[in-house]
C-alpha cells in the first residue's frame, strides 16, 4: 500500500515567482523534485508557500479566501492566493504586514521581523483553512522558523497533533532581529531553551530549537557550523543537538545550465564535442576587448563583491602573478570599496584585467563557457553554485577548501582546492592549475571530469526523502 506524505515547504522567495538570491534557486527547485520522486510505493504532495510580495509576479492566481490571527487582542487579516508550477500547487499569503515591508528583504530588520512572523504564523494556520493535513514542514532559514517553534509550541500547551519539522540552513549568521514582543504580541509564549541567553529571542535560534532535523546546504557546512570558527555563538548549542543536524548538497537547475543547448552562448558544446568550446573563449575575449590569444589560461570569477567570496585575495593573487601569462575577467557588483579595488587592478593591467561591475547573467554564462579556470577562494561558503556550473560548462574551479566547495570539487580530478584563506596558497593553486593546464590531455581529462558530475536536483531530492520518511516514522 502506497504511503502519502504531505509537505508544507515555506520560504522568503523561489523561481520562478520572485528571486533575489540563492534561496530562490533552491524554493524554486527542490519541492519540485521531490514531487517528481513520487512512485508506486511513495506519493509526495509538496505544496510551496511564499509570502505574496509586492513584486512577486505570478500568473492564474486564484483567490483562496480570508483568515485572521489574533495580535495583541485585535484581528489581523490574511489573504491567500492558490497558483501551480508545473503541477504543484503553490499558495502565496498576503497581508498589511507584507505589503507595508515592499522588497523581499529590507534595510529595517524590525519591519522584515513583522513580515516574516506573520507569515511563519500565517502558514501554519493556512491547512486548517485549506483542509489539508501537512505531516511535515520545511522551513528554510529565520525567515520561515517560527513556523517550527509556532508548531512545537502549540503542541504543548494546545495538545496539536506532531508535525514533523525541517530547516534548512542556507546561511547561519543571518539569524533574525530580537522578536520576542512580536512572537508574544501573536500569543506565543517565549519557551525555556537551552539556546545561549542572547539567542532566545531570535527566530533562526528559537527554529534550530524547535526542528526535528536541522539541515545544512552541504555536508562540509553541516560539520562546519558546530566549530567556533563557523558556529556564530551557536556550535555548542548544536553541538548538543549534533545526531539531529546533517547537511545535504543543493542541487543545480542542470536543464537551464546546459552548455549544449544554453541559447547564451556562441558555440554549443558538450563532454564529447569539448573542441567546439573554443569558439566561446574567442567571442568572450573579443566582446571584452581582450587580446585573442587561445594559449594563455584566461582566470574568472563570477561573484558578488564581498569578503567573504575572497575577492580581495584575487586581486592580491593577480597583482602576485604579473610575471606569469595569463588573463582575467571578474564579474560582480557588492561592497563599493571592493569594486573600486577590481577597478584599480584593471588599471594596472588594462591588456590582461576586465572588471564589470554589474549583474549580467548572460554575460556570466559567456564566462563559463568561455573562460579556462574559475577562482571561488572563499573565506567561508555554505553551498555555493558557481562552482557547479563552471564545471558543467567545463571551467576548471580553484576553490578553497570551505563548505559546498569542499565537496563538490576534487583536487586534481575535477579542479584544484587549496586549504588556507591566504592569497599565496590561492596563487600556489593557480600556479599548479597553470602547469596542468599546459598538458592539453590531462587538462581535457579534468574538464570531462568535471562536467560528468551530477549535480542535478534528485541526488538531494533522494536524500531529503529519506530524512522525511526516518522523520515521519518517529513521530
Amino acid at each position: 500500500m502506497s504511503q502519502t506524505i504531505n509537505v508544507l515547504f515555506l520560504a522568503a522567495e523561489a523561481e520562478p515567482f520572485i528571486k533575489v538570491g540563492g534561496l530562490g534557486d533552491v524554493a524554486g527547485s527542490l519541492p519540485r523534485a521531490l514531487r517528481a520522486l513520487s512512485n508506486d510505493d511513495v506519493k509526495l504532495d509538496v505544496r510551496l508557500v511564499l509570502p505574496y510580495h509586492p513584486a512577486v509576479k505570478a500568473e492564474n492566481l486564484k483567490p483562496m479566501g480570508m483568515f485572521s490571527l489574533m495580535r495583541n487582542g485585535a484581528e489581523i487579516q490574511v489573504e491567500v492566493f492558490e497558483t501551480a508550477l508545473n503541477g504543484m500547487t503553490v499558495y502565496l499569503i498576503g497581508g498589511e504586514p507584507i505589503r507595508v515591508s515592499g522588497s523581499v528583504y529590507s534595510l529595517n530588520a524590525m519591519l522584515d521581523a513583522e513580515k516574516y512572523a506573520f507569515f511563519s504564523f500565517a502558514a501554519l494556520e493556512l491547512p486548517r483553512h485549506i483542509n489539508w493535513q501537512p505531516n511535515l514542514i520545511h522551513g528554510n532559514d529565520w525567515h520561515t522558523a517560527l513556523s517550527m517553534y509556532g508548531s512545537l509550541t502549540k503542541r504543548w500547551e494546545e495538545g496539536a497533533p506532531h508535525v514533523a519539522s525541517v530547516i534548512t540552513l542556507h546561511n547561519l549568521p543571518f539569524m533574525g532581529p530580537d522578536a520576542s514582543s512580536i512572537i508574544e504580541s501573536y500569543g506565543f509564549k517565549l519557551a525555556q531553551t537551552d539556546l545561549p541567553e542572547w539567542a532566545r529571542v531570535m527566530p533562526l535560534p528559537l527554529g534550530l530549537w524547535a526542528s526535528d532535523a536541522i539541515v545544512a546546504v552541504s555536508p562540509t557546512y553541516g560539520r562546519e557550523i558546530l566549530t567556533q570558527e563557523y558556529g556564530c555563538g551557536l556550535d555548542e548549542f548544536l553541538r548538543s543537538r549534533s545526531e539531529t543536524v546533517s547537511g545535504i548538497l543543493n542541487g543545480l537547475d542542470t536543464d537551464s545550465f546546459n552548455p549544449a543547448d544554453d541559447p547564451a552562448l556562441g558555440g554549443n558544446f558538450d563532454l564529447n564535442s569539448l573542441d567546439k568550446r573554443t569558439i566561446n573563449k574567442a567571442l568572450l575575449q573579443a566582446r571584452l576587448g581582450l587580446p585573442r590569444e587561445p594559449e594563455i589560461p584566461l582566470l574568472a570569477m563570477v561573484s558578488r563583491m564581498d569578503v567573504q567570496k575572497g575577492v580581495d585575495m584575487v586581486f592580491a593573487a593577480l597583482k602576485m602573478m604579473k610575471r606569469s601569462k595569463w588573463q582575467a575577467v571578474i564579474l560582480g557588483t557588492g561592497d563599493p570599496k571592493l569594486e573600486e579595488a577590481a577597478l584599480k587592478v584593471q588599471e594596472l593591467f588594462p591588456d590582461r584585467v576586465k572588471v564589470e561591475t554589474r549583474y549580467d547573467a548572460g554575460l556570466a554564462r559567456q564566462i563559463y563557457a568561455g573562460s579556462d579556470m574559475f577562482l571561488m577562494p572563499s573565506r567561508y561558503e555554505p553551498c555555493g553554485l558557481s562552482q557547479m556550473i563552471s564545471m558543467r560548462y567545463g571551467c576548471v574551479p580553484v576553490v578553497r577548501a570551505a563548505g559546498g566547495l569542499n565537496d563538490t570539487v576534487k583536487h586534481g580530478v575535477t579542479g584544484f582546492v587549496f586549504e588556507k584563506a591566504h592569497h599565496m596558497s590561492l596563487v600556489a593553486a593557480i600556479k599548479s592549475a597553470f602547469k596542468v593546464f599546459n598538458e592539453n590531455e590531462r587538462w581535457q581529462a579534468i574538464q570531462r571530469a568535471g562536467m560528468a558530475q551530477d549535480f542535478s536536483w534528485e541526488n538531494s531530492a533522494q536524500k531529503y526523502l529519506q530524512l522525511y520518511l526516518l522523520l515521519i516514522k518517529k513521530s
